[in-house]
């Protein structure tokens, strides 16, 4: 009679399991199908370049390059999926090139394709990727039957390679991608503020010169009405109107002078500050040293003198706004100011001081804080320093950039 006897689970086997692990089998598929994958990216890349460039002194090959660098993108947004699901790679995808309609046109669209970095990587990509793929799939295929001891170590150094691969040529360029982050930030920071402009303006307007001028018109047809019945009343009248347009005549001279003023257009930045330190309550000193003769902008003579209007518009802005601070803010101690503007190499500087109470912050509701995003909308820099009980000394820096 056979008995039998039960095993103690110390001496079991251990269970049965997997030779590779799900992560090494993921990177050994990925490395069989680099050859395929390889293959049908240099065909395309090789085509696509070689029949660009021979058309490309015809009319068709400028735009056939530029779909063909369109394309390129889907196969490297492709190879970026097949990372993502079998490497675990995580690569941000590029931001799309605008269309014609965003771009300004179809030329300037065809160009900024043509140029795209994105594009001519995963080109390159394609191009370099065959050979490697041929070696990937031999070592990877081969290595299951020969080299399995192995064959998880050289996987996950080939796998690697392709890691770097992908990380170098097909993601996006982080300093193009910030510059692009800026822009779009700095372009709705513009839409804002002139916006705000334009609701500034209406509202000057309506409320100040627009509301003089119908009151001028009612009291000059009531004094018509009593030129023949009252001409003395009439006399009076006319000259309360007259006050009337001398006063709208003041609002829309300073409404005026607050969006561009005329001597910043025909004397330059110095006289346009000038007269800004001119309103302010402390005694300001302006210092304005610009390369050659300001007045040369008016004969044409110095066209490197002066900075382009809008650089030379947003200066006397700051300019003036920071002023305004110091009659402001500078307090009852402030005894002067000083403004300087000078050019040091492609930036435009500008440095507002006084000897007020100090304390000034661009989180302290004093209009800094507008005043660094209108500088920053045109790669511009605000710096404020201002101890307590010292003085502010506000810096700012604005691109040169030359006029005309």
């Amino acid at each position: 009679m056979t008995m039998s006897h039960a095993v103690p689970d110390n001496d079991r086997p251990p269970p049965v399991r997997a030779v590779f692990s799900a992560v090494t089998w993921k990177e050994i598929a990925y490395l069989v199908s680099n050859l395929p994958l390889a293959i049908v990216g240099f065909v395309y890349a090789v085509v696509m370049v070689s029949t660009a460039g021979g058309l490309s002194v015809t009319a068709v090959g400028i735009p056939l390059l530029a779909c063909g660098l369109y394309l390129s993108r889907q196969l490297g947004r492709l190879d970026r999926a097949r990372a993502r699901g079998l490497l675990g790679v995580r690569v941000d995808e590029p931001t799309p090139i605008p269309g014609p309609k965003r771009s300004g046109g179809f030329f300037p669209w065809l160009w900024t394709s043509i140029k795209d970095p994105v594009g001519w990587r995963t080109v390159l990509y394609q191009l370099i990727r065959l050979p490697w793929g041929v070696l990937t799939f031999t070592v990877a295929l081969t290595g299951l039957f020969v080299l399995w001891p192995v064959l998880p170590y050289l996987v996950r150094l080939m796998a690697n390679v392709d890691r770097a691969m992908v990380r170098g040529l097909l993601s996006p360029s982080e300093d193009l991608e910030r510059r692009i982050t800026e822009l779009e930030s700095d372009r709705g920071v513009v839409v804002d503020t002139a916006a705000a402009d334009l609701r500034r303006i209406e509202r000057d307007l309506h409320d100040g010169a627009q509301a003089r001028l119908v009151a001028l018109a009612m009291g000059l047809g009531l004094a018509k009405e009593k030129l023949l019945e009252d001409p003395e009343g009439a006399a009076a009248m006319v000259d309360e109107a007259h006050g009337e347009v001398k006063l709208a005549l003041q609002e829309l001279r300073d409404l005026a002078r607050g969006i561009h003023p005329a001597v910043l257009t025909d004397r330059g930045l110095d006289a346009a500050l000038s007269s800004v330190a001119a309103r302010c309550v402390v005694p300001v000193k302006v210092a304005v040293d610009l390369p050659g003769d300001p007045s040369g902008a008016q004969t044409g003579a110095q066209t490197g003198a002066r900075p382009a209007e809008a650089i030379e518009g947003i200066a006397y802005f700051v300019v003036s706004e920071l002023l305004q601070n110091v009659s402001k803010h500078a307090g009852p101690g402030a005894r002067g100011a000083s403004v300087e503007v000078w050019r040091a190499g492609a930036r435009l500087m500008i440095r507002v001081s006084d000897d007020g109470q100090g304390g000034a912050s661009p989180s302290g509701g004093s209009g800094l804080a507008g005043l660094a995003e209108r500088l920053g909308a045109v790669d511009g820099v605000l710096v404020v320093d201002s101890p307590v009980g010292v003085g502010t000394v506000v810096t700012a820096e604005l691109p040169w950039r030359d006029r005309g």
